[in-house]
């Protein structure tokens, strides 16, 4: 099934991009969240007159991305947890937590942006990429400590 896109879909397309997908994947997921149209000639036709001002919000999102990682890339995330013989954790450092985190400096981030390439399990520095936009990622430092060593880190 071919469908318009009208807002950028990770690992899908770009807004105004036609693309073919399953029918189900459209039917269930694209459609009702309105990220994208049935490529029907109607709706085509809408998608070409809309297309400069689709493109100016998506510059628009773009730009707004890239401020807010401008201000992320200045920050050191230290996260506070109990931790046993060599240095390793009681649970893990999970990406809700770094948001949580990056929160308490006034930068909102969903923790599905997040990128985890494994669980964080052990004390000491991290980095972790943070994916606010298609085109705009960022290296975030996390420093995890001992609990009651939060001071003098």
């Amino acid at each position: 099934m071919q469908v318009i896109l009208v807002s950028d879909v990770d690992k899908l397309g770009r807004a105004g991009d036609i693309v073919k997908v399953a029918p189900g994947y459209a039917r269930n997921y694209l459609l009702p969240r309105k990220f994208a149209l049935d490529a029907n000639p109607a709706n085509m036709k809408w998608v070409e007159s809309r297309k400069k001002k689709i493109l100016e919000q998506a510059a628009a999102v773009r730009t707004d991305a890239e401020g807010l990682a401008a201000r992320i890339a200045t920050l050191t995330i230290v996260i506070s947890k109990q931790a046993g013989e060599e240095d390793k954790l009681y649970g893990s450092v999970t990406s809700s937590e770094i948001a949580e985190k990056i929160g308490e400096h006034g930068i909102e981030i969903d923790r599905r942006k997040i990128v985890l390439d494994e669980p964080i399990r052990r004390l000491g520095e991290f980095t972790v990429s943070v994916r606010l936009h298609a085109d705009v990622e960022i290296a975030v430092r996390v420093n995890v400590v001992r609990a009651g060593q939060e001071a003098s880190a």
